[in-house]
């Protein structure tokens, strides 16, 4: 077993395909974080249900199952244990807590569960908060898209990313800063939690498409790189099993490349779904408003004078 955040002077087994599913380290803080936040989603379900509301499964599916539980993929299994190890490891967790975690968090709709469960005091504290200032800058469109692209190359091209290797604390901050920085993005984009800055659905899928050469770009240039990232913290560890450093650090770029392209275009599809159904319900609420107008002319007809 590796400790939880695993360094140079410590024995490491082989990264294998068993490894892979059987190498699983629990972090009490992040698991802790994790628990929490489900069991806070599924009692606001349960006190829904209680007073005989409904809500729709697919979305505490997810929060909990989908977003949550790739949650905890990324943190305790072995990308969670190998994460120090091997970039390319590092990289799909990367990957997982930024794209695939916010975005299935914000399909599950917690804002606005929280705001049909809470009592009144707090349910005005989050009402405060959603139209506070701040969070109108927070969910600008521009600035979420802007930490989204922007923020991997600062951690990776600067010392932040070694820093983060070299402490656990900056370490898990660094998991909970992929999770915030694609939230930010994901969750006013995708318009279902009653959160500022949303925008018409074209340029929704405008500031999507344009998140894909970004994150082509930036893996491209990990993979062509000669240098390594954080070259002393992983050239420390002196490992004698495959993958050398230099082709570990190929393998992220690759992951990146691909791994991004894929889950923004699960996002696209997920936002032109949205529109479609939007329109619908439009189309339907027109009909049923030139349904009444027709009704009232009918009826003003047959009204004797």
């Amino acid at each position: 077993m590796l400790p939880l955040h695993a360094g140079p002077g410590d024995q490491i087994a082989p990264f294998t395909p068993l490894r892979l599913l059987t190498a699983w380290t629990f972090e009490p803080v992040l698991l802790a974080v994790i628990i929490a936040a489900g069991a806070l989603y599924l009692y606001g379900v349960r006190q829904l249900r209680k007073r005989g509301d409904k809500w729709p499964v697919g979305r505490t599916v997810a929060f909990v199952g989908l977003g949550l539980g790739s949650a905890v993929i990324a943190t305790q299994s072995a990308l969670g244990t190998y994460d120090t190890v091997l970039l390319s490891v590092h990289m799909a967790q990367h990957m997982v807590l930024s794209m695939l975690t916010p975005l299935m968090m914000a399909l599950g709709a917690p804002v606005t569960l929280a705001l049909r469960t809470l009592p009144q005091r707090p349910r005005k504290w989050l009402l405060s908060v959603l139209h506070s200032r701040i969070a109108k800058v927070a969910c600008f469109p521009l600035i979420g898209f802007t930490l989204f692209v922007l923020s991997p190359w600062v951690l990776y091209f600067s010392g932040i990313y070694d820093a983060t290797l070299r402490s656990t604390a900056l370490h898990d901050l660094l998991h909970f800063h992929f999770v915030l920085v694609g939230s930010l993005f994901f969750w006013p984009l995708l318009g279902i939690d009653p959160v500022p800055g949303r925008v018409i659905y074209p340029f929704r899928l405008i500031m999507t498409f344009l998140t894909l050469p970004f994150h082509a770009f930036l893996g491209i240039t990990i993979m062509s790189a000669n240098k390594l990232i954080a070259e002393d913290w992983y050239t420390s560890f002196e490992r004698s099993w495959p993958p050398s450093p230099l082709h570990d650090q190929f393998i992220a770029g690759g992951l990146l490349w691909g791994s991004g392209d894929i889950v923004g275009l699960v996002f696209f599809g997920v936002l032109f779904v949205q529109w479609v159904r939007d329109s619908q319900r439009e189309a339907r609420r027109e009909d049923r408003r030139l349904d009444r107008l027709e009704e009232q002319a009918r009826r003003a007809e047959q009204t004797p004078r």
